[in-house]
């Protein structure tokens, strides 16, 4: 979300960067190592800013394509992490990396990297918020749609060794006409490696996995899935499922719905955790924690994804192998009367390929669609 200042950073942005030029074949400027021409960017509206930079529109003059540039302040002395990672990723539900180039600061030998990615024309967390200003529930063909495609993306990540580590609505842009989903915001993201320690303070507080709660700092992959079934169940109720104001306060929050967690639990998120003290609380049934017209098959799928056990947590193909997403894998279902399904949802790349046995390649691929051959990149 932009802060209150955003005209300010538009300013410097629109002074910055409106009709400049960038050669990213001159002087170092090109900073995803390509040799592509020349373009300018004519910057037209702040999408966001933080503490990481500044997130702004931009169209491309030459082309008039729309793009997303992420302006942020590069130490010299390392590689921006989230470019390394960007680079390396190909998949229709993550967003692309188009180019990147350095630009100098208004102090000498200040550096900025400048991202420059495909434009989205909305988040999941916008679409939330117009139903909601609606009072209405978010239509069941988008939970399926925008939870499914969260699930083809952490597929395709975790199996090239990346782990996403901030999912959360404003993350996830929306293609406002064909309601392709794409995960953004690789500055969190981190390849994982058994053994390597890492953070436990990761991740937005509403959408954290319990065991980074507890301090755990060799989790996995699947605490990304956490944070997906936590949009699933924001989608369906309106609001996060678990709006701690702190993480004590967040776990109290989850174990009001998961109950407390045994010990066997407890040790498979982190086994130097001791000091756990908290009532024993027994799990509120899933199917009163969401309205009475809640699929019991959204139901059953969130349940099957917020487990305490890690291992226990499906991977990213086996939750699109859930029977609340046949609905998908009907030919005849339209997001409208005069709108298909997005084209990719059955598209799988080679990475995600290399996951499927015969059993679930007859489960996700439909009969009815062509057989796509595994992506080449």
């Amino acid at each position: 979300m932009a802060r209150p200042d955003a005209s300010a950073d538009m300013m410097a942005v629109q002074n910055s960067f409106q009709n400049m030029k960038i050669d990213s074949g001159s002087n170092g400027g090109s900073a995803d190592g390509s040799k592509k021409a020349a373009f300018t960017y004519n910057a037209e509206r702040v999408l966001g800013s933080g503490s990481f930079g500044v997130v702004y529109q931009a169209q491309v003059v030459e082309t008039g394509e729309s793009v997303a540039i992420k302006k942020v302040f590069q130490d010299k002395r390392y590689k921006n992490r989230e470019l390394q990672i960007m680079k390396d990723l190909r998949h229709p539900n993550v967003v692309e990396l188009k180019h990147a180039f350095y630009t100098s600061g208004d102090k000498p030998g200040e550096t900025y990297l400048n991202v420059v990615m495909e434009y989205c024309s909305d988040t999941v967390y916008r679409v939330m918020k117009h139903y909601g200003k609606m009072k209405q529930p978010v239509p069941h063909i988008f939970v399926q749609l925008y939870s499914y495609q969260m699930s083809r993306a952490c597929a395709y990540i975790h199996q090239v060794g990346i782990c996403h580590r901030d999912i959360k609505p404003q993350n996830l842009l929306v293609d406002g006409r064909s309601h392709a989903l794409k995960l953004c915001d690789f500055g969190s993201a981190k390849p994982l490696v058994k053994g390597e320690p890492n953070v436990a303070y990761i991740c937005s507080r509403y959408y954290r996995a319990p065991e980074l709660i507890f301090g755990a700092t060799d989790y996995g992959f699947v605490i990304d899935i956490w944070s997906t079934a936590c949009v699933t169940a924001e989608l369906i109720l309106g609001h996060p499922i678990f709006p701690g104001e702190s993480g004590v306060d967040q776990l109290v929050e989850i174990i009001k719905v998961l109950g407390t967690p045994t010990r066997e639990e407890l040790m498979a998120m982190n086994p130097n955790y001791t000091e756990f003290k908290f009532p024993q609380i027994k799990p509120h049934p899933w199917h009163k924690v969401f309205r009475s017209r809640t699929s019991p098959e959204a139901v059953d799928y969130i349940s099957k994804l917020m487990v305490y056990d890690p291992k226990t947590r499906p991977m990213g193909l086996q939750c699109c192998t859930h029977a609340l997403f046949d609905d998908l894998r009907d030919q005849s279902t339209r997001i409208s009367t005069s709108k298909p399904l997005p084209e990719h949802l059955f598209s799988f790349s080679k990475e995600e390929m290399v996951l499927m046995d015969a059993d679930m390649q007859r489960k996700l691929i439909p009969a009815w669609a062509v057989l796509p051959k595994a992506r080449e990149n």
